[in-house]
């Protein structure tokens, strides 16, 4: 019986040395599971932090892109509205009465007789007007004036533009600004 007693006591012994050692075992399982979860939980705290961040960023970046999608549509619109008013500007003089364009020649005439003696005008080959109606020496009907005249003078050094364009043109771009706050404010 003292064999069994030995070997009882050396397998006694085995199985609470195997004890302590699952024991311990278990015990360190439980503090690297409990270390890797705390370095976990840092590192999602850290990630939903940056990914909260990027989201924001996203967010202000594609406000800021809509902002400028919105703002260049707008100016594109107002734009279009400026062009669409200079172009019925202009076909509403150039569609006037005819005697409505003859005073508006004469008064061309006069201003441009400040500078050109007795000038030579050039019109459109449209225009009922005679060189008497409006007061020149020659008059000249041409294709690429629309409306208003050019005047010159007889040894052809000086030129005065008055077709209705370009005077447009020119009033349009000194109040380009007043009247963008005008229509637009």
């Amino acid at each position: 019986m003292a064999l069994d007693n030995v070997t009882k006591d050396i397998r006694d012994s085995a199985k609470a040395s195997a004890a302590s050692i699952g024991a311990e075992r278990d015990a360190e399982v439980a503090r690297i599971m409990a270390e890797a979860d705390a370095v976990i939980s840092d590192m999602k705290v850290k990630e939903d932090k940056r990914l909260k961040e990027v989201i924001e960023q996203l967010g202000r970046q594609t406000l800021s892109s809509a902002e400028l999608e919105s703002k260049k549509i707008v100016l594109s619109k107002k734009k279009e509205m400026l062009e669409k008013a200079f172009a019925e500007s202009l076909r509403s003089l150039e569609s006037a009465s005819a005697a409505t364009k003859k005073k508006q020649y004469k008064q061309m005439v006069d201003a441009a007789m400040k500078v050109i003696d007795d000038p030579k005008a050039y019109c459109s080959k449209d225009e009922g007007i005679t060189a008497a109606d409006i007061g020149v020496s020659k008059l000249e009907k041409v294709a690429g004036i629309t409306g208003g005249l050019i005047l010159e003078s007889k040894d052809g050094t000086i030129q005065v533009d008055m077709q209705y364009k370009t005077i447009l043109q020119t009033v349009w771009d000194s109040e380009l600004k007043g009247l963008s706050d005008i229509l637009f404010g």
